[in-house]
């Protein structure tokens, strides 16, 4: 399993659009992705989960990924985050 912490760095968090874009990377990949936010597990692959979590712009959560093709499904999660999905 391979996890990271980060800040939400995009002016409206994670809202509909970042919300889906997340989604559909997740489901390009076999692994399991979560993100744990406040103490709260949210399935990555999971549109209403990820949407119910609120994240925020500065808000920290931890992204954790495990499966048979996790490195490449982690380093795709982090860097989608990180660039703010390209808003």
């Amino acid at each position: 399993m391979l996890e990271k912490k980060i800040i939400v760095n995009n002016e409206t968090g994670i809202h509909a659009r970042p919300a889906s874009l997340l989604v559909k990377e997740a489901t390009k990949f076999k692994s399991e992705f979560f993100i744990v936010k406040d103490g709260n597990e949210y399935n990555c692959k999971s549109i209403m989960s990820v949407m119910s979590m609120g994240a925020k712009k500065g808000e920290e959560i931890t992204v954790k990924v495990f499966g048979e093709d996790e490195i490449e499904a982690f380093e795709a999660m982090t860097s989608l985050i990180e660039r703010g999905f390209d808003e």
